[in-house]
């Protein structure tokens, strides 16, 4: 028996056919994950694009601004609720077309969402957007993924978290510009082109992961998880708005906990559940989803929060209220670099303790911001909180997946992108239903500074609930990365 050619020496290359061989991790490695990440941006950037334009979408359908933040939330639901199931249907169909597929749903989505004339349009429209996001994000992740060394992970993930950093930021920038300069409406505009693009690059440079016959479909887990997480949302959603009785909210908060409970019970006795609970037991997994969640409700305050107390508070336009939040972006980029020097300086358990408290605090500064202030302390103040929140999103998102083994890969990732859109979803949601109350108790027609404050202080103290969970985390988490 012949003895295997070693990968070092040079008759490798000559010998082996270039479709037998993949491409050098790092070239291969970044390539999809650029292409992926681009796509994934898209879906980031319009998720926060759209806060800029509810003002000026309100004027336009006649209603009160924070009533709009329902387009919000019904796109981050649709999202939350369809991405469990994305696994299976990657398994079922292949990656790589459910990806294409994804992305023409939400570029068709994004070109009725600008035609909307309504509330019960955009919102059906939005809903439609979040189903295709839902597919984008954690199948992008399993295509990028799935085959990665470990010594690549970080590299890999710092590519495709980098959507996750800039799109949020830069979508109130983007979704002011357009606003002042066009129409609200052509804040759907731009998904367009890109998505186009997106679907070429897809088709030309991916190569689709193999597909293999997955157990049947596990439909009783997809209608509890659908239903529960859209009831729970929605209840904290319509709290305390005027827009349903008094009685179901209360009714759909308590019976979305009911039915997420039914949903342990079944996925634990299930022979193949939709939702797969014992990769939970992979520590380094499991604490850093359930830290994420924490994290991420008070990440989802920071874009929703900032362009709204800017332009109601400080009476800035939508292009300067969201022109603020560059200076996240800014930080994010400036930060990247340090991630993996301060890994090497640190273990990752220390680096996720002591910057979820440092970033809990660069949020509840904001409820210092006055009027008075000068624009450039403000954008300081957001430089360091982009810093800050781009170690805790890269270090998470490295840490999450990096132990979980490659054939797992597909049950994982939907769990992954569940963790971070469910919060978003809730963050929104909280927030939006703290300003109301915080109007109610004070007397005040409207939201005011004084209710933003009390919103930032709240979102800061979901953040410090993260810290017990990263303190369980191992000693020797992530090491080796």
């Amino acid at each position: 028996m012949h003895k295997p050619l070693v990968r070092s020496e040079p008759t490798d290359a000559a010998v082996a056919p270039l479709a037998a061989r993949p491409p050098g991790p790092a070239a291969g490695t970044r390539l999809k994950a650029v292409i992926v990440a681009c796509a994934i941006f898209m879906s980031n950037l319009d998720g926060t694009a759209v806060v800029t334009a509810l003002p000026s979408m309100a004027r336009d359908l006649g209603l009160p601004p924070l009533h709009l933040s329902g387009a919000i939330t019904a796109y981050l639901v649709a999202l939350t609720v369809s991405v469990p199931v994305s696994g299976w249907l990657a398994d079922r169909f292949g990656a790589k077309r459910l990806f294409i597929t994804a992305i023409i749903c939400f570029t068709i989505a994004s070109a009725l969402c600008s035609t909307a004339n309504g509330l019960a349009e955009i919102i059906l429209f939005r809903s439609l957007q979040g189903v295709g996001g839902a597919m984008m994000i954690p199948i992008g992740r399993l295509l990028v993924l799935r085959d990665v060394p470990r010594e690549e992970f970080l590299t890999a993930t710092t590519w495709l978290t980098t959507p996750a950093l800039v799109g949020p930021v830069m979508g109130p920038l983007i979704g002011g510009f357009l606003t002042d300069l066009i129409s609200w409406r052509a804040v759907f505009w731009i998904n367009i082109p890109i998505g186009i693009a997106g679907i070429a690059m897809v088709a030309r440079y991916i190569r689709d992961v193999p597909t293999k016959r997955p157990p049947p479909l596990d439909v009783t887990g997809m209608v509890l998880v659908a239903v529960s997480l859209a009831a729970i949302v929605g209840g904290l959603e319509t709290i305390g708005r005027g827009l349903v009785p008094a009685v179901v909210p209360a009714a759909c908060l308590a019976g979305g906990v009911v039915l997420a409970l039914v949903l342990v019970r079944h996925s634990r006795r299930h022979p193949h559940p939709l939702v797969d609970l014992d990769i939970l037991r992979i520590p380094t997994f499991g604490a850093t989803m359930l830290a994420g969640c924490f994290v991420r409700i008070g990440m989802a305050s920071v874009p929703f929060l900032i362009p709204l107390s800017m332009q109601i508070g400080f009476g800035l336009s939508a292009t300067r209220s969201g022109g603020v939040l560059l200076a996240s972006a800014l930080g994010a980029f400036m930060t990247k670099p340090m991630v993996r020097f301060a890994i090497r300086v640190l273990n990752m358990r220390h680096v996720l303790m002591v910057n979820t408290l440092v970033y809990a605090a660069s949020i509840a500064s904001f409820s210092l911001l006055e009027p008075g202030w000068a624009m450039p302390a403000v954008f300081l103040l957001v430089l360091f909180n982009g810093v800050t929140r781009t170690i805790s999103l890269t270090t998470m998102g490295a840490l999450a997946l990096v132990d979980v083994p490659s054939e797992r890969m597909s049950a994982a990732t939907p769990i992954f992108a569940t963790a971070q859109q469910l919060p978003q979803a809730l963050g929104v949601a909280v927030i939006a239903g703290t300003l109301q109350l915080a109007v109610m108790l004070s007397g005040s027609a409207s939201a005011g500074l004084p209710q933003f404050h009390v919103g930032f202080l709240v979102a800061a103290a979901g953040v410090l609930l993260a810290v017990p969970c990263f303190a369980r985390l191992p000693h020797d988490a992530g090491e080796g990365m």
